[in-house]
């Protein structure tokens, strides 16, 4: 877990610190270990459940990350629903997962993640292909939440790779992985993709470079390569059937971290990505409605972290005080490959118009280049150390 989750639940008892004040939890022992690590083998995950309301909104699904937090991203026609529920994934995707490091010897160390995402109210695997299916041919007034994503009800949907790293000759990892584009930002959001309360997180068009199912990567290979305060990287994947991507992608990024200032620079080029459409049109047991696009993206993000010392009244020593901004620009065009019937997206879903059988998905929603602009920025107070947190 990370000092995210202290924020937040210090944010949360801030009205309560009154009445909390005589109270001793320094003689309350943390039942649970520092970690759950062995032979370099480490299992380590999150569970977020809370409760949420809507003044208008759609009833809780089984198979997407909790309800659509962000009604003016969605295609929806919302009816006025209030909306009562116990909740999940609010700061986070409720995951679980391995990483491994292993020492090889002569500066080597082999390491890997594998990582699952699930609704913890259901104990499903988090699909939102499904949350499509399941919502196909109903009125918006009887549709659940659902929401476009690459996580489709793959075991391993999150992070999956392996690879080597040496401090001397950097890191190569192969597999599923986050693009450049997502992981930076992910970074340089003041609000960390909480699905929540940050439109990059809850909407992945800008961390996918203009297209959701593209945020990650499968069968790619990343590299990356620090000189002191520097570092580069790039990427790139094959595409293909079942990824989210019938193309190939390729990124670059290059950034620099020096004394609590950091940048990063950005560019992605993504072919034959794909984008679910509405579940309007949407027919039982058809393929589903689908757009295709290639997606071309460069972004430039900063943030500065100042170390408090006391200086301040009630300032917290040793805390963090943190400044975000970023600028990413995105241009999203048909594709130059066209993308026929009988192709799958993540989760080996098969993708068309969403109204035949044989239809094939759009090759021609975009015949003028839709641009996309994000400029962000914000600031994160400093927050306690969280010794006991993992």
């Amino acid at each position: 877990m990370s000092r995210v989750f202290v924020c937040a639940f210090a944010i949360a008892g801030f009205a309560m610190a009154a009445e909390a004040a005589d109270l001793d939890v320094g003689s309350i022992k943390d039942p649970l270990p520092e970690n759950l690590s062995w032979q370099g083998v480490t299992l380590y995950g999150a569970i977020d459940v809370g409760y949420a309301y809507q003044t208008n909104g759609t009833p809780l699904g089984r198979k997407i990350s909790g309800l659509e937090f962000t009604p003016n991203s969605t295609t929806k026609n919302l009816t006025g629903r209030s909306i009562s529920t116990m909740d999940h994934s609010n700061l986070t995707q409720s995951f679980i997962g391995v990483k491994v490091e292993e020492e090889l010897g002569s500066g080597w160390k082999a390491i890997a993640r594998l990582e699952s995402g699930f609704v913890p109210l259901s104990g499903d695997i988090t699909d939102g292909c499904k949350s499509f299916v399941d919502n196909a041919g109903k009125p918006y007034a009887q549709q659940n939440s659902s929401g476009d994503t690459n996580r489709c009800g793959q075991f391993l949907n999150g992070p999956a790779y392996a690879g080597l790293s040496n401090a001397a000759y950097g890191t190569l990892t192969l597999g599923r992985q986050s693009s450049l584009q997502q992981s930076n930002m992910r970074d340089y959001d003041p609000f960390a993709f909480s699905y929540a309360f940050s439109l990059f997180g809850y909407s992945g068009t800008a961390g996918g470079s203009g297209s959701t199912q593209v945020g990650a990567w499968d069968n790619s290979v990343k590299y990356i390569y620090n000189l002191g305060p520097a570092y580069a990287a790039v990427m790139y994947t094959t595409g293909g059937d079942g990824t989210g991507g019938f193309g190939d992608s390729y990124g670059a990024n290059l950034g620099i971290t020096y004394r609590g200032l950091s940048v990063d620079g950005v560019y992605t080029k993504e072919h034959g990505a794909v984008n679910l459409s509405s579940t309007a049109n949407e027919l039982p047991g058809f393929p589903l409605a689908a757009s295709i696009s290639d997606n071309e993206a460069w972004s430039i993000m900063g943030k500065y972290q100042h170390t408090l010392d006391g200086g301040l009244k009630d300032d917290i020593p040793g805390g963090k005080l943190t400044l975000y901004g970023g600028y990413s620009h995105i241009d999203v065009s048909n594709p130059k490959s066209l993308v026929g019937p009988g192709h799958t997206t993540n989760g080996e879903y098969l993708i068309g118009n969403g109204t035949s059988a044989t239809g094939s998905p759009d090759n021609n929603a975009f015949t003028t280049t839709k641009l996309l602009q994000f400029i962000w920025t914000g600031i994160k107070p400093p927050c306690p150390e969280a010794n006991s947190m993992s």
